[in-house]
């Protein structure tokens, strides 16, 4: 019994860390200062390490969540008063937290919904601030908003572990020698910055949908991060942009498919073999009307493109009645803007249906290191 309990534990805190500890830094960071990063990493581990310790010995509160945030809040309250005197916070609450009377109050007004939710905002733009290069900045994002682990960085990167924690102790330090400012950037810094944003968020979303966990395919906790957090994004006026509305129709179609992707024993089923009735209608629409929002402008990004690619499968009421030279030619029209050896890949399988197998093979060898496909489904 007691092993299933340690089991269930693990599970559980594992859950909680991927859907809460962004959200917990980033409200830490808010607090402390983005050139404290280290310290509202720390604080946050502990809130998880004493959930692990506790519940493994008593009960698991009925309301998990909740506890985390109150615990994480009290280790926020004992690190200010552990530090007010060697550590420099957040330059516009700094006053506040070295107060005794006002440390409490503005800590738990940090924990409130909105203030979390704009925290995490902040925390995604800090992270893909134009002075860090950009090799830091996804692995920084992915790492400290979505709880990501090294491994998993990694394969979403296609790189590996030594690279990662490389390029995170860079980025931390950079930060804090810079003395980068945790703000939402306005005019024209913002261009700059939501590209990097949407990347980091689609990242996120590609792994969970092919996963590199071997006994997880699909991991519909990371998608659905990715989901909350564009959702988040575009709910905020500097996000309410096409790009992003076309990025939430991308992840409404392909999530529309998730229960019939995977069969019993955990393989992938075919898009010719899915059970279409399984198909999830409502996020279909979610994806038509957001597909529909992210056409009111004149700017048409990659999302655009893959989100019409994505809606032509979920459009066709049957395998055989896809509109294979739809798609190829909105596949061209990618081509233009993101000329990635995957995107020839899919290309390559498109122009397969409509001209044959021996179409489809002359393509892929034109692909430049074609060979590096071969491990990739």
């Amino acid at each position: 019994m007691e092993g299933g309990q340690d089991h269930s534990v693990t599970s559980l805190v594992e859950h909680l860390f991927r859907h809460e500890s962004g959200r917990m830094v980033s409200a830490m960071t808010r607090l402390f200062g983005v050139h404290n990063l280290a310290l509202a990493e720390d604080v946050v581990q502990e809130a998880f390490e004493k959930a692990f310790h506790e519940w493994r010995l008593n009960p698991i509160p009925p309301n998990p969540s909740a506890w985390l945030t109150v615990t994480a809040r009290n280790k926020a309250i004992d690190a200010i008063r552990r530090n007010r005197h060697q550590v420099e916070f957040s330059e516009d609450i700094s006053y506040l937290l070295n107060s005794e009377y006002t440390a409490s109050s503005i800590v738990n007004e940090m924990f409130l919904d909105d203030e979390v939710a704009d925290s995490q905002l902040r925390m995604i733009f800090t992270c893909c601030h134009p002075s860090l290069p950009p090799e830091m900045q996804v692995p920084l994002t992915l790492r400290t908003i979505s709880g990501f682990g090294i491994q998993e960085i990694a394969n979403a990167l296609l790189t590996n572990i030594e690279t990662v924690n490389k390029r995170l102790y860079r980025a931390r330090r950079y930060i804090r020698e810079k003395n980068i400012r945790f703000e939402i950037p306005a005019g024209k810094e913002l261009s700059g910055r939501l590209d990097t944003v949407t990347t980091v968020m689609y990242l996120l979303f590609n792994e969970g949908y092919n996963s590199g966990k071997a006994d997880e395919l699909i991991r519909k906790d990371l998608c659905a991060e990715a989901m909350r957090l564009c959702l988040l994004l575009s709910g905020h006026k500097i996000g309410d942009r096409p790009k992003t509305y076309a990025l939430l129709s991308l992840m409404c179609f392909h999530a529309s498919r998730f229960d019939s992707r995977v069969d019993s024993d955990n393989e992938i089923v075919l898009l010719q073999d899915q059970d279409r009735s399984a198909w999830d209608g409502e996020l279909i629409r979610r994806g038509e009307f957001y597909l529909s929002k992210a056409s009111e402008g004149d700017e048409v990004s990659e999302y655009h493109v893959e989100a019409a690619i994505s809606a032509q499968y979920c459009m066709a009421p049957r395998f055989e009645e896809t509109d294979w030279r739809a798609i190829a030619g909105l596949y061209d029209a990618l081509m233009t803007m993101k000329r990635s050896p995957l995107v020839k890949l899919n290309r390559a399988v498109v122009l397969g249906r409509i001209h044959g197998p021996e179409a489809a093979i002359d393509e892929i060898h034109k692909i430049e290191g074609w060979e590096s496909l071969a491990s990739r489904h």
